[in-house]
């Protein structure tokens, strides 16, 4: 898209919003920021705005689709439009090939960040400079007009999908669904179909959770292009079209690895992924989920599978995601998967560990959601809980309907910066040898804590301490 004759307005600078200012200067006529809370910009108030000088606005993920300045905009006939969207307007041509980067794009509601960086991490062992962009790594605005970049591979969040339309991803994929950011998108159906974005026209591998049928549902509705291969994903075993588990192996029936639809290829077992396991070999489903997804997507790319295998096998995750932190000296673990910021994630975090072993951190910023299918599902699984938060009643009414029986130590939400010290010792005081403390609190964090790594990183400094002073008793 030429530009060189529009005003863009940047609503909010923050980092994509800084991104898209750098990415439009000598791109854009003119380019007018717009933060209430930042000395650079050029407006502080989106009070009495140049209305007849903006062309277009690039909106924060910050705002909601029912913020004042959004709706004027639409009212006026503006196009308001998203980071992700304006870059792919603005994608430069790859300096090899003479044609833009392909997109792979990664979106649901749990796994994006890890299956974005095992897909990275695939398309880079096959030989290509295929970044992690979007919500990780480098800002996607300034990652797609870089003409060293074979292909992106790009965490698409919901409040982005919103304001993007024009998409049409080479690869894509919704991990999961379930409810979360109900009250930025005014309900679960908003959500799914921002969501469902993804789909539209993608060209060679549309991929999806068969395990989920909210997503199956989708899938089978998209309106991929012509000629655009559909592959599944499970835990179990795949059926033709699938790529999934079978007798400890990863097994592909999907076509993907380069045989005929249904016909199974074995790539390799799962106990090889070491990084995707409990020290004692058990398997953190999620993230083998994940791992499956983000094969999926490099061989539907066309990646080889030999690189993209051995690109799996030596995988960390990155922080927060399920990462022993410390360990005493009676065998008490402390693990941050402070990244579980919703009952989803939370759920497939309690899952990897057995019956009544865990002491868990929940509670945060609910976002309008409840727990009581979370705590009935894994009551089985927490010996006792330690609730966190300025917003807890939700959890502690899920408690008090699903599991009344499990003891539970409330932390006073003040003082705010000693929250998560506490957190810890009333924990250490539950735990037993053997007991894991999971600190993966099923709700946001800016309630209390600057992020969920914020949260991760002080979770790991308490837990540190606490062994220190403790060690086995």
């Amino acid at each position: 898209m030429d530009l060189s004759d529009k005003t863009v307005m940047v609503a909010g600078l923050g980092v994509s919003g800084r991104s898209v200012r750098e990415v439009l200067a000598g791109r854009a006529k003119r380019v007018i920021g717009v933060d209430e809370r930042r000395d650079d910009a050029d407006l502080k108030s989106f009070e009495n705005l140049p209305w007849e000088e903006i062309d277009m606005v690039m909106t924060s993920p910050v705002f909601n689709p029912r913020t004042p300045f959004i709706l004027e905009a639409q009212r006026r006939g503006i196009p308001v439009v998203s980071e992700v969207e304006l870059a792919w307007m603005l994608r430069a041509d790859n300096a090899r090939t003479g044609r833009p980067a392909g997109w792979i794009g990664i979106t649901g509601t749990n796994g994006k960040t890890s299956t974005t960086e095992m897909t990275s991490a695939m398309l880079t062992a096959a030989g290509l400079t295929a970044p992690a962009v979007g919500n990780i790594g480098k800002a996607v605005s300034h990652a797609a007009v870089d003409p060293a970049n074979d292909a992106l591979c790009v965490e698409l969040s919901s409040f982005q999908l919103h304001f993007t339309d024009s998409l049409e991803l080479d690869c894509a994929v919704i991990t999961n669904l379930a409810d979360d950011h109900l009250d930025w998108h005014g309900g679960f159906e908003n959500y799914a179909h921002d969501k469902s974005k993804v789909y539209r026209g993608v060209k060679r591998a549309l991929v999806y959770n068969a395990d989920d049928e909210r997503v199956s549902a989708i899938a089978r509705k998209a309106q991929p292009a012509p000629g655009c291969r559909m592959v599944g994903f499970t835990l179990g075993e795949p059926d033709a079209g699938q790529i999934g588990v079978k007798d400890g192996w990863v097994v592909d029936m999907s076509g993907v690895a380069g045989q005929p639809v249904g016909e199974p290829v074995r790539l390799a077992p799962v106990a090889s992924f070491t990084h995707l396991t409990e020290p004692d070999g058990t398997v953190y489903p999620h993230l083998l989920a994940d791992g499956l997804t983000a094969l999926a997507l490099a061989l539907g790319y066309g990646i080889d599978a030999e690189p993209a295998v051995r690109a799996l096998q030596g995988f960390a995750p990155g922080g927060h995601r399920i990462v022993t932190v410390a360990t005493s000296a009676d065998g008490i673990r402390f693990v941050d998967d402070s990244k579980a910021t919703n009952a989803h994630a939370a759920h497939a975090s309690l899952s990897s560990f057995g019956p009544k072993s865990v002491v868990w951190i929940a509670g945060g910023l609910a976002k309008g959601s409840r727990f009581e299918q979370l705590v009935a599902d894994q009551a089985h699984t927490i010996a006792a809980a330690v609730i966190i938060g300025k917003d807890q009643q939700p959890m502690l009414d899920a408690f008090a309907a699903s599991a009344p029986d499990i003891p539970l130590t409330v932390i006073d939400p003040e003082p705010n910066d000693t929250v998560m010290e506490r957190a810890v010792e009333a924990a250490g005081r539950f735990a037993k040898p053997g007991n894991v403390v999971l600190m993966a609190p099923a709700c946001a964090s800016m309630d209390q804590f600057k992020s969920y790594a914020d949260r991760g990183d002080r979770f790991a400094a308490a837990a540190a301490r606490w062994v220190g002073e403790h060690g086995a008793r």
